[in-house]
Parts: structure tokens; C-alpha cells; sequence
């Protein structure tokens, strides 16, 4: 989701500029900043970013310069009147004095320039002119964004087929792993002195054990999350980006579930090494639309 965008038009010798930038976020949170000559079009700015944009924080900014650079500026006469007025007032009222230097004083005030020519009053032409930069410079985040998807796609390709690598390991560790229980419990047993028991009842109960610790299930749904996760990444629709976060969490789950049957050093750390690679998707897919 995250990307920028930037377009120039130049009209009637102002050079109007459109920046877009946008940011992860869970819905469409559209904002838009532009001179007050041209707010007769935000609404339809706003729209427009509605249709082009699923997801995303989204700030355009509109400005409007001299296309030479070069901005007039004059006194603002009646700003700086209306300043003193009330300056000269509020020291009656307060009992203070007046200012030392009252250039210092009103030229540092707002609005204290003015553009030289400036107006509020701007043609249908040169709204046209904002409303096609503003469609370049969308078409220009998009363009973003679609880059940044194609290596955010390769990326998770990479991770997955890393998970699924480490996976593979799992298999050499289980038939080790029952036959260490099942010695480490005989081994217990027999260090206990004066003890009977019933070996068929042994055999019953650590039968009950291992299959509490087996990871088939979880095994079989870690593979099919990896193979939806693949389908919903490489799928033709649009907006999987919520769906894939929703997957990685159920990969964790199976493989948090794996860690906590391995009672198995080495099958531990196979966990935590998947669980490594999945982070890092975890991290990404929240930049996916």
C-alpha cells in the first residue's frame, strides 16, 4: 500500500504540482490539501482517489506556483492596518507599552505579504488543468505500488519456499523423537527402586502419551496453509492482501502447536527457525492491498 506519486502542469504561467504518498492502513483514508482558489474540487478530488485507491492512508497535496519561479510579493496594506489597530488596542486595555520597532513587529505577523495578482477567482480551464495532474500523479502512485507488489510477491515466494525447505526436516526428527520418550520413560521407571508394574499397562498408557505428542494434523494443515497461501498470492483478483495475513496467522498457529508437541530439542529449533521466516511475512503482507 505504501507509494508516491508526483505530477506538474503548467497553466497560464503557474506550474501546478500534485503529490500523493500513502501509507498501510485497514481502509481507504483519503485527505486532501490544496489552495483555497482551488477547493471547489475537493470533493471530486476525493472521489476520484475513492476509485482509483482500495487501501491506504492517502495525503494529496496540491500547490500552485509561477511557473518561473518568480512570486511578487507586496505589502498587505490592509492586514497590517487592521494589526496595528488592534496591537494599539490591547495596550489601552492592558496597560502595556506599544512596540519598540513596529516593523519588526507587524512584518513577522501573518498574512503581513501578499502575491502580487494573487486572486481567489480561477477558470473551469485550470481546475481541469488540477483535476488531469491529480490523475497522473495516481496513475503515478499506482505504478508505485505495483512495483513494490511484484517484489512483495517475489519476497513471500522466497519465505514460503523457505518454510516449506525447514518443513521437509521435520519428518527425519519424529521417529527418533517417539523412540526417545518411550526410552526416557523406561529409563525413569527403572531408576525407581521397589516399583511394579504392569508392563501391558506400560505399553497402554505410553500409547495415550506419544499420541497426544503426535504432529501429524498439525503437519498435513501447515501444508495445505503453505499451499493457500501460494493460491491466494499468485490469485487474479485483487485486495488479497487481508486474506494472506489471515493464512500467515494459521501457519503460526500449526507451527506454535508443532513447538509445543516436539519435546525434542532439535525439532524445537525447526520451529523457531519456520517461525523466523514466518515473521517476516507477517511483517510484509500488511503492505499488500
Amino acid at each position: 500500500m505504501t507509494g508516491f506519486g508526483k505530477a506538474v502542469k503548467v497553466f497560464n504561467h503557474k506550474k501546478i504540482t500534485v503529490e500523493v504518498k500513502s501509507l498501510n492502513s485497514k481502509q481507504l483514508d483519503a485527505a486532501v490539501r490544496l489552495p483555497q482558489p482551488y477547493r471547489a474540487i475537493e470533493l471530486d478530488l476525493r472521489t476520484h482517489m475513492a476509485s482509483c485507491l482500495q487501501r491506504g492512508k492517502v495525503d494529496m497535496f496540491v500547490t500552485s506556483e509561477s511557473a518561473d519561479g518568480v512570486t511578487p510579493m507586496n505589502l498587505n496594506i490592509d492586514q497590517l492596518k487592521q494589526y496595528k489597530q488592534q496591537i494599539e488596542l490591547m495596550s489601552q486595555e492592558l496597560e502595556l507599552p506599544q512596540p519598540a520597532d513596529w516593523y519588526q513587529t507587524l512584518l513577522r505577523l501573518p498574512d503581513a505579504f501578499k502575491s502580487e495578482g494573487a486572486s481567489d477567482d480561477v477558470t473551469d480551464d485550470e481546475l481541469e488543468a488540477v483535476v488531469q495532474a491529480s490523475d497522473e500523479a495516481l496513475a503515478a502512485l499506482n505504478e508505485f505500488r505495483t512495483q513494490e507488489g511484484h517484489r512483495l510477491e517475489q519476497f513471500f515466494e522466497e519465505r514460503i519456499a523457505a518454510i516449506q525447505q525447514i518443513f521437509g526436516e521435520v519428518a527425519q526428527y519424529e521417529t527418533s523423537r517417539v523412540d526417545r520418550i518411550k526410552a526416557r520413560i523406561i529409563d525413569s521407571l527403572a531408576k525407581l527402586e521397589g516399583v511394579d508394574y504392569d508392563n501391558n499397562r506400560l505399553e497402554q498408557e505410553l500409547i495415550f502419551y506419544i499420541e497426544k505428542l503426535d504432529i501429524t494434523e498439525e503437519k498435513i494443515r501447515l501444508q495445505n496453509h503453505i499451499n493457500y497461501f501460494l493460491e491466494t498470492l499468485h490469485a487474479s483478483e485483487p485486495g488479497q492482501g487481508k486474506k494472506l495475513g489471515f493464512i500467515a496467522q494459521e501457519m503460526g498457529r500449526e507451527i506454535n502447536t508443532m513447538g509445543s508437541k516436539a519435546n525434542q530439542a532439535e525439532l524445537q529449533q525447526v520451529v523457531v527457525r519456520m517461525k523466523d521466516q514466518l515473521e517476516q511475512i507477517k511483517e510484509q503482507v500488511l503492505n499488500v492491498l
